[in-house]
This record gives structure tokens, C-alpha cells and sequence, in this order.
């Protein structure tokens, strides 16, 4: 894949389109699709797109669910994240009426889908970038489950960077996919290696489990698989990682112990448990290739022309 990532590849799909409904969700303007598609990347429990206002003054990230997904419960979800206040994550800003076709915005910030990072850096990411996304995942969920919530939805896909660090995205996505009690393995858009055995299983999903993810996250990140053979993990991470993937929930690290343990000694000297994930944010943390694309990327969505039809004068 080249720099530009999933932008150039996407841009024919959605512009070059005759049909109104694949170049407009609700009143946005489709510019891109976010994700790649095609072997090689892991699924995206959620269709998203980079998408502008109808008077052209906003741009926006849109979610919307994938076939198979019970709209109704990704509206639930959707709603739900509104009121989750915690660092690091894409924040919900916008649902659609329940009337209509289901999604929700985000404001656009210029950032990479996790497996397209690696791909245009050319493979696993360094260790400095692997425990800065690990830190800032672990503060959004010690805030998430200090508050009673489990995120639901942590996967590669689901994890986006951008210049000033990682944004959280796809809350609740586990459930949307299927109700408790329901078997979870196999369906769309939901990565089996970062879905816990216990909510694959259609358990209730828990704080535990978010962990599990944010272990295969982190391998994922790091080697490139979310099921890795534990030789390829850095040595310096495999005990936490191993930790956070093993099959006996009650056996996982807490989020507040992944994220105590993850600093390394670049962190400013002042940093805490609290503020240790923007610690690490100091120059360097993402590759240069990762930057000039994110960069593009930036550059490319502000350029688009969305082609609006004209109402007719009367």
C-alpha cells in the first residue's frame, strides 16, 4: 500500500459512484472511507468515512453499521458513547434521528486506522509507539471502567493515530454485533483474535475483556498479528502482553497496572498514572512514514470538492 493509505484507494468507490445513497449518509457528503479493504488487514467492526457538511464548513468522521449489525443497538451504543468522558477517544458528537438510516459523527482529526499504519511503515512498529498506544487505550479504559463502562469495541481497526497520539473508536461494538447470549465468533466486523473467548462465547461483555483486546492491540501493533507466537512479542513487553491474553479473565492485569506499566524512562520525570500516556507524546513517538501520510491525508480531505446538485430557482 502506498503512503496515502486508504484515501486513494477509496476516493473511485465513493465519488465515482452514480448511485446519491454511496456518496450521502444522512446529510454528510462521503469524501473516503476510512478503512482499507481487501486480505491482509483486520475487518472494521464499523463502516467509516471521512465525510463533509452540506455547507461545506464541517468535516467529519461517520460511522455507520455494517450489514448483519442490529441498528437499533448500534444507535444504542452510539448514544451511549455520548456520554463517555475520558482521554484518548474520537468523541461522539452527533447521532442520526432513529427514524432514518443508522450512524453517528465525529469531529475529523487527520490520523491512520492502526493496520494502515503498519502497512506504510512497512510492518510492526517500534516499541516507543507500541507502549505509547498501549499507555493511552489503558488510560481511556482504567477511566472507562472506574466509571462503571466497558468499552465493547477495542480491536486494530478500532484504534486510530493521529500527530498528537491515539484516538479510541467503535465503542460498543460487541454488542451491536450480537446480543448477550449469543454466540460472537464468526461475525462481521468483529477481529476473532481481539475478542475475549468469554464474549466470543456471547458472554456479557466486562471490564476484563476490554483488556484481552487491548493485549491483542498492543500484539497486533507490535508483530504485526493479534495472536502471535510469544518468541515474536519485545522481550521487554511479552510478560504484560501474555498477561492480558490469557483465557482466565480473572488472571488479566487491570487497566490501571497495564498502564502503570507501560511508561518507559522518556516520560517526563513529573508524569503520573494520570497524565503518563501524554507523557510519552514527546517528538519521535510516530514513524516518519506514519506522519507523512497522516500529513497527505490531511491535505488530500481538505483539497476534496464535493460535487452538491444545484436546487433549481423558482
Amino acid at each position: 500500500m502506498n503512503d496515502t493509505g486508504a484515501l486513494h484507494m477509496e476516493r473511485a468507490h465513493t465519488e465515482g459512484s452514480r448511485a446519491p445513497n454511496r456518496r450521502l449518509i444522512g446529510p454528510y457528503h462521503l469524501i473516503t472511507r476510512l478503512d482499507p479493504s481487501g486480505p491482509g488487514f483486520p475487518p472494521a467492526p464499523q463502516r467509516r468515512f471521512i465525510a463533509r457538511s452540506p455547507d461545506g464548513d464541517r468535516t467529519v468522521l461517520l460511522s455507520a453499521p455494517l450489514d448483519g449489525t442490529d441498528p437499533a443497538r448500534f444507535l444504542v451504543e452510539a448514544d451511549a458513547a455520548r456520554l463517555l468522558s475520558v482521554p484518548w477517544v474520537a468523541p461522539v458528537t452527533e447521532v442520526s434521528p432513529p427514524s432514518g438510516a443508522p450512524w453517528y459523527s465525529s469531529p475529523y482529526l487527520p490520523a491512520l486506522p492502526l493496520p494502515v499504519a503498519l502497512a506504510v511503515h512497512g510492518g510492526p512498529l517500534p516499541e516507543r509507539t507500541v507502549r505509547v498506544i498501549g499507555a493511552a487505550l489503558a488510560e481511556t479504559l482504567a477511566g472507562a471502567h472506574a466509571a462503571g463502562v466497558t468499552h465493547a469495541g477495542l480491536s486494530p481497526a478500532a484504534v486510530l493515530l493521529g500527530g498528537d497520539g491515539p484516538r479510541l473508536t467503535s465503542f460498543g461494538a460487541v454488542r451491536a454485533a450480537a446480543p448477550d447470549g449469543e454466540q460472537r465468533s464468526g461475525l462481521p466486523g468483529l477481529e476473532p483474535g481481539s475478542l475475549a473467548p468469554e464474549q466470543a462465547s456471547g458472554g456479557r461483555p466486562r471490564p476484563p475483556g476490554d483488556i484481552y483486546a487491548l493485549g491483542a492491540v498492543l500484539a497486533y501493533a507490535a508483530t504485526g498479528h493479534t495472536v502471535p507466537d510469544s518468541a515474536e512479542l519485545p522481550v521487554s513487553l511479552r510478560s504484560l502482553i501474555s498477561r492480558c491474553l490469557t483465557r482466565d479473565p480473572a488472571a488479566r492485569p487491570s487497566a490501571v497496572e497495564v498502564l502503570t506499566a507501560l511508561p518507559t524512562v522518556s516520560a517526563a520525570p513529573s508524569a503520573t498514572v494520570l497524565d503518563s500516556a501524554a507523557a510519552l507524546l514527546t517528538p519521535g513517538w510516530l514513524p516518519g512514514r506514519v506522519v507523512a501520510a497522516v500529513a497527505r491525508q490531511s491535505a488530500e480531505v481538505l483539497a476534496a470538492e464535493i460535487r452538491v446538485p444545484q436546487t433549481p430557482e423558482r
